[in-house]
């Protein structure tokens, strides 16, 4: 018999308010839930559902939308974590849903195991991750709910379904990335491949060259990005490739200089200095993207992929198709140069392969994102209305984990599997156990 999960009850000994990492979400749960076996996370979804209250898990809150968000049972997956088995001879990993994707990299790397592609931060949650659409950049290598080669999900009657392109592939091929429509996933398999090296080369360009070479730039490099910075003609790119090795990390002063000072901690006064005072904007970028150099560094995947975050803000992004990527962001700077706009971050670039995930970003098509970033505490709406309405001109997904204003209408014309997903949801979760305001409006009823 099950045990009785962790739990604590909404009232003055009760859980807190529930706030995400941008702290532009807020809920109130009745109780959190902290279930230490799937048979504890079956045991609560059972609970709530005889009680009529609604159930969401939430991993570290990296997500801008309230995709998590719950007034009912919000479940800590936490406890569920870490490696369950390694399969050399199938190239593959499964592991734990709450296992937060450092400790996954640092286990692989350890075991001479690498996952192909990452997004830039390690600080989600395994299922957090794959079920918004986190994803890096790549050629021919796609977003981590990609790579998924398996998975477990505990339904709304409480069962726990296998999940695979041999069994149950109907919903295999939605819950990789299922916004927590489906279910709560319970473990993931993802492919893995023999340990191996990236060299990155960093280079400043001008930004009319980098849109004018876009194309030619994806097709020479595995993994190819940028960033514009707003009020400037100025960019930052990111190529990575494979290599032989050795290692060549950057320096330790050389590092902290760029990860550490640069990137956090005089970013992060930049941005107060901004936000205090928005006219210095456009001279504080132009000075800035102008200090910048080009490095090279070789190292494994995951320490050139990721890079620490610890300059809080929100964020909105689209995938875009790969062809009409450089007209939007075309417009898009155009309209912050012709507007009273001040932007403080920049803009970022990166590229997926089409996939066949039901919801994925980039399901069926070539696809181009464009994210736009605000500084937590600064005035947002502005910005993001304008990028938004140039994004969708242009047939753009809104990232289903960042700041949209986009409904099921919309979606199912630019999803053409969208139908699919909803019929599928209708047959696992008929009375939205696991729906919320988020789901309602970007899923319908």
């Amino acid at each position: 018999m099950a045990q009785t999960p962790t739990v604590r009850t909404a009232g003055k000994s009760g859980p807190a308010e529930w706030r995400n990492w941008a702290g532009n979400v807020r809920a109130r749960p009745t109780r959190v839930v902290t279930p230490a076996s799937v048979g504890e996370l079956q045991e609560a979804v059972r609970r709530a559902s005889e009680e009529g209250l609604r159930v969401k898990a939430v991993g570290t809150g990296h997500s801008f939308t309230a995709a998590a968000a719950t007034d009912g049972v919000l479940v800590r997956p936490q406890a569920l974590a870490g490696i369950k088995e390694v399969d050399r001879a199938a190239g593959t990993v499964t592991v734990a849903a709450g296992t937060v994707l450092k400790d996954l990299n640092l286990a692989l790397a350890a075991q001479g195991l690498s996952l192909t592609n990452m997004g830039d931060i390690m600080e989600q949650t395994v299922s957090g991750a794959t079920s918004t659409g986190t994803h890096g950049t790549g050629r021919e290598s796609a977003s981590i709910a990609a790579q998924i080669r398996a998975l477990e999900l505990v339904t709304a009657d409480g069962r726990l379904l296998h999940c695979s392109d041999k069994e149950n592939r109907e919903v295999f091929a939605a819950a990789r990335l299922g916004i927590g429509a489906l279910g709560i996933v319970t473990s993931l398999t993802f492919a893995v491949e023999p340990l191996f090296f990236l060299t990155a080369r960093e280079e400043p360009m001008g930004f009319d060259r980098v849109t004018a070479e876009f194309d030619e730039h994806v097709a020479e490099n595995e993994h190819f990005e940028f960033y514009w910075f707003p009020h400037t003609g100025n960019c930052n790119t990111k190529r990575n490739n494979r290599s032989q090795g050795p290692a060549a990390p950057p320096g330790p002063v050389s590092a902290w200089i760029e990860d550490e000072l640069l990137s956090n901690g005089v970013f992060q006064a930049v941005n107060s200095i901004g936000r205090a005072v928005p006219a210095a904007i456009p001279g504080i970028a132009k000075v800035a993207s102008r200090a910048l150099s080009a490095r090279t560094y070789t190292d494994i995947p995951y320490k050139v992929f990721t890079s620490p975050r610890r300059v809080r803000f929100v964020e909105m992004e689209y995938a875009l198709p790969r062809e009409n990527a450089m007209a939007a962001l075309r417009e898009l700077k155009a309209t912050v140069e012709r507007s009273g706009l001040r932007i403080s971050f920049p803009v970022e670039v990166r590229t997926a392969p089409a996939d066949d995930i039901t919801l994925s970003t980039a399901s069926g098509r070539e696809t181009a994102y464009i994210a736009v970033h605000m500084y937590r505490g600064t005035p947002y709406r502005a910005y993001f209305t304008a990028a938004e309405r140039i994004f969708t001109e242009y047939g753009g997904r809104p990232h289903w984990g960042k700041v949209h204003t986009r409904d099921a209408e919309y979606l199912a014309g630019v999803y053409p599997r969208f139908g699919e997903f909803a019929a599928l949801r209708d047959r696992l979760d008929p009375d939205r156990l696991f729906g919320n305001d988020y789901l309602r409006r970007v899923l319908g009823a």
